[in-house]
Order: structure tokens, then sequence, then C-alpha cells
């Protein structure tokens, strides 16, 4: 796994030891804006704060320890039980009439490749790059031997019923319908081969 880059100093709620469930999102905005708003929202108080952010580049940023948790989800145990993981992207995208750019919900333009498909009421998506599914395996298998988490994964981004209780790793979009994270262009079949190749390696 790529060297860690600790940044910021977020306040956490508390630390749990017994993680059952490392939980894969996305931040919907570039990287830079992203934590920026982490520390200046709502006077420095905003409490929505992942564990880690990982970048386009495959950079790994921790925000709070492992086992610490914030109120990141509106429910406490699911907050108290996870590491939430949060993967530098736009979601999903607009395309500007008359050209071949795209234009995301807070208005950044995009005009790389786009993943194309229907999903949840959007057709245009930010697609994750290579070396992020890579470090996020190799986070992932870090966070399982540190925790004892299952090794066990969703493996798709639909909504599942029942998904906190759920022991392995998830998506936001499996906890409701109204989450786009993660999006359709993530590779499941690449992400849990490389899962499991870093788990062998240990």
């Amino acid at each position: 796994m790529s060297t860690l880059n600790k940044y910021g100093n977020f306040k956490a709620l508390g630390k749990y030891r017994n993680k059952k469930q490392i939980i894969l999102c996305h931040t919907s905005r570039e990287v830079d804006k992203y934590l920026t708003s982490l520390r200046f929202r709502y006077n420095q108080r905003f409490d929505r704060i992942p564990n880690f952010v990982i970048t386009k580049k495959g950079e790994v940023i921790q925000l709070l320890d492992e086992s610490s948790h914030s109120r990141f989800f509106y429910n406490e145990e699911v907050n108290k039980n996870s590491v939430i993981v949060c993967l530098e992207n736009l979601g999903w995208l607009e395309k500007k009439p008359l050209s071949n750019e795209y234009i995301s919900w807070d208005g950044s333009i995009y005009n790389e490749k786009v993943y194309e498909k229907k999903w949840r009421d959007f057709f245009f998506w930010e697609p994750y790059s290579d070396v992020q599914i890579t470090e996020t395996s190799k986070l992932c298998s870090k966070l399982i031997e540190l925790f004892q988490i299952k090794k066990s994964c969703v493996g798709h981004n639909t909504k599942v019923d029942g998904i906190e209780r759920f022991e392995g790793i998830s998506t936001r979009s499996n906890y409701d319908q109204r989450f786009t994270d993660l999006n359709p262009s993530f590779n499941f079949e690449n992400f849990v081969k490389f899962l499991e190749n870093e788990q062998f390696a240990q």
C-alpha cells in the first residue's frame, strides 16, 4: 500500500475496536474541494468525516484513526461498527449541450472519458482509476487483518436489505437507493481479485 498521509485535526465521536464492516463511498467532488469542505463547513464543526480518502492518483489520506468514528451515517451503530473509505470521484455527470464536456453537480467541468450506464436516473459517470481500485484493495486488506473483519464483499452497488448486519466490505449505495456511490463504473471483479492477492501475500 502507498504511504499513509495524515490530514487535518478532525475530532472523532469515539473509538470502537470491534469493527465489522468497511464501507466504500466517494467524495462527489475533487479531492482538494472535498478536504477543504470537511475542514471549514459548519464553522469547522462538520462531523461527517471518513476514516480514509483515496485520490485518483492512488494517494491514501488518513483523516481519522482506524478505530474512530464520526456521524458519517444516519445510524449510530453503523458508524461505530464501520471504517469509512472514501474514493475521489465526481460521481454522476451531465453532458453539456453542443460540447464534448460534462459537468458535475457542483459545476466542475469534466472532459475525460466517461462511463455510460443508466442507473438511478443518471446516465454518465466518472470512472474510478485503476490505481484507486488497487490501493483500495490494499487498504481494505490491512483493515481486515487489523480488525479481523470477515473476508467477504457484497460485490455490487445496489441496495441490500439488512446490510447493517453484514460483515465485510460494502458500499454506501448498498444502504439506500438515494446514494449513488459507488457508481456503476467501479470494477468489483478486479477489486476482489486484487483483494484476494493482497490477503494471500500477507
